[in-house]
């Protein structure tokens, strides 16, 4: 009998998480894919650094754990232009160069949505995508980047502290609400012997600490695992060199790898549930980057477009991102000699 109880208790909470009104339940994790792409484990060179990235992201559909399309209502679209202040000291740390840096994200909608449904199982994606102002801040205070024969790494420890607006089933939140810590790799390998053509791949792991939720409630997001990769071709434009063009092929995947902690209360009733019970997400997306490189000047410009081509327990969308990069070397490097 006791078995009996437990299953139907099981069955019954299942029900619960299917048509509960409303139910929320994480479906992006603190990293935003995409951002990556090419280059991915070179470090900028030593000095000052700064990177604008201004990154849209728009959805109008979400598919269920088993990856078919549902019915939803409104539009998923945020806009985010973040602001990365790199320091690298002209300084030789384990055969490489030390890092750290400083990321400032203004927002418009909630990067990290924790979505709720209006009706019986239809999400509303309106209800993430509201408000604006600085989301969290995030903080790198250490990286370390080697620059090999045939290959540029890097490895670096992040934090996402939870500074930006957050208030418990609010519709304008702009921050997660919970603190991360994102450990961080990075590798181009160079395929041919000029550099031009190469091969990227980043990886994120973040852990997530516990946010408060509605009704009392606290969850702890499951760790999540984000892999970007990319294959690149370096052109010249002129003959000297001084003009680059990089095109190449991108992607993402990214993963929920374990299971949520704490309990999510069940629309608005008193009743909570175990927040391990909510489904993994995932989502993987394919797409094109091109750079526009001026050496001389250590400055260059991006734009990159990648199409989510399957999700599961996740939003569905497109991810476009756009900026520069510019740094001022220090110490300036010696001229190159005259022929």
């Amino acid at each position: 009998m006791s078995r009996q109880i437990r299953v139907g208790g099981f069955v019954f909470a299942l029900f619960l998480l299917n048509w509960a009104l409303p139910l929320p339940g994480q479906q992006k994790p603190q990293w935003i894919p995409g951002q990556v792409g090419l280059n991915a484990g070179i470090l900028p060179s030593p000095g000052f650094s700064y990177v604008n990235m201004t990154l849209n992201y728009r959805s109008s559909a979400f598919n269920n754990a088993s990856g078919s399309a549902i019915p939803v209502t409104g539009n998923y679209n945020v806009w985010a232009n973040e602001n990365f202040f790199y320091y690298i000291p002209n300084l030789n740390v384990l055969h490489g160069n030390l890092g750290m840096a400083l990321i400032l994200t203004p927002a418009t909608g909630s990067l990290d949505a924790d979505l709720a449904t209006q009706n019986p199982g239809i999400p509303n994606l309106n209800a993430v995508a509201g408000g604006g102002g600085l989301a969290d801040l995030f903080v790198v205070p250490i990286a370390i980047g080697w620059h090999l024969k045939r290959a540029d790494l890097q490895v670096s420890e992040g934090m996402m502290l939870p500074t930006g607006r957050y208030n418990p089933g609010a519709t304008n939140n702009v921050g997660t609400g919970y603190f991360g810590n994102h450990f961080m790799t990075g590798t181009t390998v160079y395929i041919t012997k000029n550099k031009g053509t190469s091969a990227n791949l980043f990886t994120d792991w973040e852990v997530h600490g516990a946010r408060a939720g509605t009704g009392s409630t606290n969850k702890t997001p499951g760790q999540a695992f984000t892999m970007e990769w990319g294959l690149g071709q370096v052109l010249p434009l002129k003959k000297d060199f001084s003009q680059l063009l990089q095109i190449g092929l991108i992607g993402y995947d990214q993963w929920q790898v374990t299971a949520n902690g704490g309990t999510v209360p069940v629309g608005s009733t008193n009743i909570t549930l175990p927040a391990s019970l909510l489904p993994y997400y995932s989502v993987h997306a394919i797409g094109g980057q091109g750079t526009y490189i001026l050496p001389k000047k250590n400055l260059s410009f991006y734009v990159k477009g990648e199409h989510e081509y399957t999700a599961y327990s996740s939003f569905v969308g497109t991810t476009i991102v756009f900026g520069g990069v510019w740094t001022l070397r220090i110490p300036k490097p010696a001229p190159l000699p005259k022929p």
